[in-house]
């Protein structure tokens, strides 16, 4: 897998260029890839969220999108990741599973411990990384199509944590949304860089630069 790296790049935008993306990987006219980049304040949502989830006063941007899971933020201080992956190439296996174990990996070697979360039956989706006592770190929401994977993971660095009580965060009413500056505070350590964070997901995903 290829790894692209980008700055901050506008949401609409952002998704306008991976349905090249997904189109290239389709025809086969480029390799997987890990593109790495981050987004001004905006909320997305899946099309069954409910309206009571999202921001009720319109000051944060709000975008629908063609992704599973509902509603999550996106905006400065976190590291988003978008996989744009043949899996009919890399054969069978659950790619929300893999990218979890993944992420998890690529913290450890920061210095971090999480965990990702099996689903009750009945319950909203706990997809995603956790810290040990179930505060949540890292949102996750893919598509497949054609084959193709497509969005990826959200990974909170050192985002406004605040922007968290003005909505609902992936349908879990009472979440406790965290940081990797939050869990560095805690531990007495210092919080890694952005550039830190994308080197060791990186190479955990194994995405080399391209």
């Amino acid at each position: 897998m290829v790894r692209v790296d980008l700055g901050e790049v506008g949401y609409t935008e952002a998704i306008e260029a991976m349905r090249g993306w997904v189109a290239e990987r389709q025809a086969g006219t480029a390799p997987d890839r890990l593109f790495l980049l981050t987004h001004p304040p905006v909320v997305t949502y899946g099309r069954h969220t409910p309206p009571e989830d999202l921001p009720p006063d319109g000051s944060l941007q709000t975008v629908e999108v063609d992704r599973g899971g509902h509603a999550t933020y996106h905006g400065p201080g976190q590291l988003v990741g978008y996989l744009i992956v043949n899996l009919r190439e890399r054969g069978p296996g659950d790619v929300v599973r893999r990218l979890e174990l993944g992420l998890i990996a690529a913290l450890a070697d920061l210095g971090f411990a999480t965990v990702r979360r099996d689903t009750p039956k009945g319950a909203d989706s706990l997809v995603g990384v956790w810290t040990p006592r179930h505060h949540k770190l890292v949102s996750i929401g893919m598509r497949i199509r054609g084959g193709v994977t497509s969005h990826g993971f959200a990974l909170n660095i050192d985002p406004d944590l605040g922007v968290y009580e003005r909505f609902t965060a992936c349908r879990l009413p009472g979440v406790t949304m965290t940081s990797l500056r939050r869990m560095a505070e805690a531990a007495g350590v210092a919080t890694p860089t952005e550039a830190a964070v994308r080197d060791a997901v990186a190479r955990r995903l194994g995405a080399v630069s391209g």
